[in-house]
Order: C-alpha cells, then structure tokens, then sequence
C-alpha cells in the first residue's frame, strides 16, 4: 500500500489498488501535531478480514470472521500517547510507570480522562481528532497482512512488550518485563506503526458490540453497551492478548497501569480530492 496517495478502496488480499488514471492532488504520508510533536501515519481506505479464521490459536468465539469496507483515509498516531504529550496537554501525569521516562506511553488512564486530553488537544488544533472506532484500529493492525499478528504469524516477546514465558505456538520463548516500555523500543509493522501489540491496551471509540455475520461500511459499535472495546494487549498480558483480532473491554471510568491509547485525526473534507 502506497503511503501517500489517497487510494480507490479495492483490494486484492489486503493489498490496496491504486484508481487506473488516477489524477490529482496527494495526501501527505504522514503529519506532525503542532503542539505535542505527535507523529501521525496516513492510512488509506481498503477493505479487509475483520475477526479471526477458526483455526488461529487463542481465538475467541466473537472474533467472527467477516469484510468490513473502510471508505476514508484517516491519519493514525505512529505510536501511544506518551507521559510528555499528555502532560504537555492536561498538565498532570497520572502514570504508574513515570520512572519510565516522558518516551514510555502514557497509562492509568480512563476513557473519560482519554475524551478531556482529546477535547483539550483539538481545541488548541482546531483539528478532529478522536480515539480509532474498532474496525480501524483492526485494519491498521494487520497493515495488510491476514496474520495474527501485524508482524506476521508468531511473535515473540522479544519483538513486542508483552509476557513472553506461555509463547505464541510458533514463537519461541521471551522476557516478561514486568512494566512499560518507551514507544518505538520494537519494530513497526509494514504500516510503520509501533507497538499495535503489546505495551499497553489502547482505548477504541466503540461500545463492545456484537459482530455482525455479514459485509459491513465503516463500523463503529453502538449498541447501548456498559463495557467499550480495548485493544493490542499490554505488558501485563499473554500474546494471545496481543493479536490483531482480541477484542477486551473495560468500563469508561477503568484505568489502570495497562491502559494507554492512541489518536486519530481525520483528514478534513478539504484535504480529499476525487481522483477517479
């Protein structure tokens, strides 16, 4: 998948296709939030397999397998939200693991905090950002692949921050470091995104929803539901955790040293040029 240009969402596989005789203006790959330095990673439109096939180890029966369209390109934060950006937004640093360093994701942090630091940031930006709704949070996660996980079949803890001493059939064993680690300390994924697996849960935008058995157009889980969608596992959790297709949930008001998340911005309508 080209990171730059907005792309038709038709897919071989999870390989996007560019338009045949496409013209006209490039979205920029990637864009830098003002305030915070937070870096953001283009990720075009394309349809993929949500959920997980029968066969993969550690699945869950309401990882149901099934296409989801997604019709817009959006811009993705390249890593978690660290300690420095969120004191340098809310003024305060509620992290268990500050000894960590201002570079280790910010964590202890509900859903309802999540929403103020959003609110805060986009009223300095005059941005849209917003937390991943599920299915995009997935679809970047797998940066194209239809493996477990975004770095392929079995991965170990040596290339993720999660309990590596059960591994992942496939994997061989890895460390348990007990605790956060500065984001971007392991590879990214074919998308250029660290840390999809492991450090720590990353809060979604969905209430946790049932799958629906049949092709769906940019979901997002709404359904009156208490408990609302984490993703990515953590450094507290097992690989099975750390899949592309585990869905967990937690209360809006939960936190907790796992809990962390990443950002959204959308790409303003002004920014979107038809190039069919």
């Amino acid at each position: 998948m080209s990171a730059g240009r907005l792309a038709c969402p038709i897919a071989v596989g999870l390989l996007l296709l560019g338009c045949a005789g496409d013209a006209g203006r490039e979205l920029p790959s990637t864009w830098t939030e003002p305030h915070t330095g937070m870096e953001f990673v283009l990720i075009e439109p394309g349809w993929f397999e949500m959920g997980s096939p029968s066969d993969e180890a550690g699945r869950e029966p309401q990882e149901i397998a099934h296409t989801v369209t997604l019709t817009k390109p959006f811009y993705l934060g390249r890593y978690e939200v660290t300690q420095a950006e969120w004191s340098e937004v809310m003024a305060d640093n509620p992290s268990r693991f500050q000894d960590c360093g201002p570079d280790c994701p910010v964590e202890t942090v509900s859903l309802i905090r999540v929403r103020e630091f959003l609110t805060e940031l986009a009223a300095r930006t005059d941005e849209r950002l917003r937390l991943p709704t599920e299915a995009e949070w997935e679809y970047a996660c797998r940066a194209g692949r239809r493996t477990a996980f975004g770095q392929g079949a079995a991965i170990s803890s040596e290339a993720a921050n999660f309990d590596g001493r059960e591994p992942y059939p496939g994997a061989r064993p890895g460390p348990y470091l007990e605790r956060t680690t500065p984001v971007g300390s392991y590879p990214p994924n074919d998308w250029g995104l660290y840390d999809m697996s492991g450090n720590v849960w990353e809060w979604c935008e969905d209430e946790h929803c049932p799958y629906r058995d049949e092709p769906v157009t940019d979901p997002i889980g709404s359904c009156a539901a208490v408990l609302r969608v984490i993703r990515g596992g953590s450094w507290y959790y097992g690989p099975d955790s750390a899949r592309c297709a585990l869905r967990y949930t937690h209360r809006p008001a939960d936190d907790g040293p796992s809990l962390g998340f990443r950002v959204v911005r959308e790409v303003p309508s002004t920014e979107v040029v038809d190039v069919g």
